[in-house]
C-alpha cells in the first residue's frame, strides 16, 4: 500500500513541477522521438513499481493417515483391585 502511495505522490509532484513551468511546444529535430521513448520509459518504471509480484504457494501434499489399531497390551498388576490386567493399547504403524 505504501508503495502505491509513494508512486502517486511521487507522480504528483512531477506533474505540479511541469504544470509550473509553462513553456511554448515546438516539436523540432526529433524532439517528438524523443518524448515517446522517455514517456515508454517512464510508463515501464511506473508500471514496474506498481505490479505485485506473483508467488505461488507449492501444490497441496496428502499423506494418508496411519493405520492404527487397538490390541491388548502386557499384563499389569493392579494393586487396587488385587488381579492382572492387560490394559488396551492403540498401536499405530
Amino acid at each position: 500500500m505504501k508503495r502505491i502511495a509513494n508512486v502517486f505522490t511521487g507522480a504528483a509532484a512531477l506533474t505540479a513541477a511541469l504544470a509550473l513551468q509553462p513553456t511554448a511546444s515546438r516539436a523540432d529535430n526529433g524532439q517528438v522521438a524523443a518524448g515517446v521513448i522517455g514517456g515508454l520509459a517512464v510508463g515501464t518504471l511506473f508500471g514496474a513499481a506498481i505490479a505485485q509480484p506473483r508467488y505461488y504457494a507449492p501444490a497441496p501434499v496428502y499423506v494418508a493417515p496411519p493405520t492404527c489399531y487397538w490390541t491388548r497390551g502386557r499384563p499389569v498388576w493392579d494393586e487396587y483391585r488385587g488381579v492382572w490386567v492387560r490394559p488396551r493399547m492403540q498401536v499405530c504403524d
